[in-house]
């Protein structure tokens, strides 16, 4: 029998890239990355108009030109014609939305729309709808409503209903002129096969649905009265289950793609949650932190339990039958470029050069040179705020026990650790709520560092596996594409199939454990004193720069 073959799509953060995958084994055999022409915007619009602070926004046709270019880039390679595809599957970064009327379009490319903000992509950085995240909460929270536990107490300021009400309140015009509010990963969908759907996936973890529902118009009312019909008029209620076809590409679509028209397409899905089955893991025990920018950690139980401060608890969102939890950091990756971009002094930056290294490279080098706690810095990985277990967007970084002789491969290496230390963090919230956690499974960008590697194994004293695949999120679309497509029954079968992962790779050091589990105690009283007692500070002082 020849082999069949299916496409993934990852839209990230700052790029979206495309993986031809062989069915029968999971290998990647041709790829194409299409950086977004617009990046993230965070300062101010296309025709120049200023953004206020936390905005983060993204320009819709970058998501297209990802089908023009990534994906008939990828097919190239792998010397593949168009009739060898059985299926495509896209994932995205999430909770990442956009208003559009209601064949689609969006309000950004419609006249005399483009100057204005709310009508624009809004990322899942977008932290500007924070006091609208909190007003939900504080109403959740006085009307018992049943939806907040399964959220770990709080819904965030990068999620669905926080960014809708955004729009409302600021811009009542745009949102008046909102027919559709939608998923960016249902609308590269919809815009592939012509069909409108609402993936379950985002809608369970970004968007409040649950036990068959979104929260009810009478508590969206008390919020703000023109919010009450929010879901009847712009969400729709039709969830479409992971692993589903959404429909099949368009004539205009395979123009695109270079694929042919009919080719089926996946159900959506959000890029950490499509992570599980590229590693193999559709079973309890093992978490999966997929880290870059941010990390998103995800695992799968067969109990429902509420857990606090997590990005919440959805029946089938991660694999049919058995209950998918997420939490997460909002700034990993981030801080170490943040760091780097304004933090290390040139003559890194030369010796790094000279080295033939990037700067990344030398200062682990550098770090790696150092035992457990020898700089004697503790840090809080707050710089972009927490997304758990405090659900504060608000929150900001700290960095403790600074002298004269602090250098910058120090800071680089407590920074490590304090990210080490909030996934330590994550675990043990989970695992006093009835959600152990035996195994760390490792993907994203991250894991070519080594040294951040060796930390996590020894911070959270659990052995570390590594998926194999570089694209690791575009390998769970193309497995996804493969169940939609009928190859194979279901997810199960496709990752056990089609899954990459190199088991146990980096293990805890009993020397090292030790020293970070007494330095992970003093993290522990950094974050239970600003982030409860004392946050109050933080807050005012990121309000202070807000309105500056």
């Amino acid at each position: 029998m020849a082999d069949t073959y299916t496409i993934g799509v990852d839209f990230g953060t700052e790029s979206g890239r495309a993986v031809v995958v062989r069915t029968s084994d999971g290998v990647s055999v041709g790829e194409g990355v299409t950086p977004y022409a617009h990046g993230v915007m965070d300062q101010r619009l296309p025709d120049g108009t200023p953004l206020g602070r936390d905005w983060a926004l993204q320009h819709p046709r970058d998501y297209l030109e990802v089908f023009r270019q990534a994906v008939p880039a990828a097919l190239r390679e792998s010397g593949l014609s168009a009739d060898d595809i059985r299926g495509i599957a896209v994932d995205f970064t999430a909770c990442t939305v956009l208003p559009t009327r209601a064949d689609g379009t969006p309000l950004a490319l419609l006249p005399g729309y483009a100057e204005k903000p709310h009508a624009w992509v809004k990322l899942w950085k977008h932290h500007a709808a924070q006091p609208q995240a909190d007003r939900i909460n504080a109403l959740a929270e006085q009307r018992g409503e049943s939806w907040l536990p399964r959220y770990g107490g709080k819904i965030s300021s990068e999620w669905l209903f926080a960014k809708a009400l955004q729009i409302l309140e600021e811009d009542p015009e745009i949102y008046a002129a909102t027919e559709r509010f939608i998923e960016a990963a249902d609308w590269v969908v919809w815009r592939l096969t012509g069909v409108e759907t609402r993936n379950a996936c985002t809608a369970g973890y970004k968007a409040i649905y649950q036990d068959g529902h979104y929260p009810d118009p009478e508590y969206l009312g008390a919020l703000n009265p023109g919010f009450a019909d929010f879901v009847q008029t712009r969400l729709g209620d039709q969830l479409s289950p992971l692993g589903g076809l959404a429909g099949y590409l368009t004539e205009e679509a395979a123009s695109w793609t270079g694929l042919r028209a009919g080719t089926p397409v996946a159900v959506a899905n959000v890029d950490a949650h499509v992570t599980l089955p590229a590693a193999g893991v559709t079973e309890p025990g093992r978490l999966v932190a997929i880290m870059g920018t941010s990390t998103c950690h995800v695992m799968v139980d067969t109990q429902l339990r509420e857990v606090p401060g997590m990005c919440g608890v959805v029946p089938g969102g991660v694999v049919p039958g058995l209950y998918g939890y997420e939490a997460g950091q909002s700034g990993v990756g981030d801080i170490f470029a943040w760091f780097v971009k304004n933090a290390v002094p040139a003559e890194y930056h030369a010796q790094a050069q000279q080295d033939g290294l990037t700067i990344h490279a030398l200062l682990e080098r550098e770090a790696a040179k150092q035992a457990p706690g020898e700089h004697g810095l503790i840090a809080l990985d707050w710089i972009n705020g927490n997304r758990s277990v405090l659900v504060d967007a608000e929150l900001s970084g700290l960095i403790l026990g600074l002298t004269m002789g602090t250098r910058a491969p120090d800071i680089y290496r407590a920074l490590i650790e304090a990210t080490a230390y909030g996934t330590r963090l994550i675990i043990e919230t989970f695992e006093a709520s009835g959600v152990p956690v035996h195994e760390l499974v490792i993907a994203g960008g991250l894991k070519k560092n080594r040294l951040l590697m060796q930390i996590y194994a020894d911070v959270t004293g659990r052995p570390l596996s590594v998926l194999d695949a570089e694209q690791g999120p575009a390998l769970g679309s193309a497995i996804h594409a493969a169940v939609a497509a009928g190859i194979y029954p279901d997810i199960f079968a496709a990752a056990r199939a089609m899954g990459q992962v190199s088991r146990n790779v980096y293990t805890p050091n009993p020397q090292a454990q030790a020293t970070y589990t007494e330095l992970y105690g003093e993290y522990r009283d950094l974050h239970d004193y600003f982030g409860r007692g004392a946050n109050e500070v933080m807050h005012r002082l990121r309000r202070r720069r807000r309105a500056e």
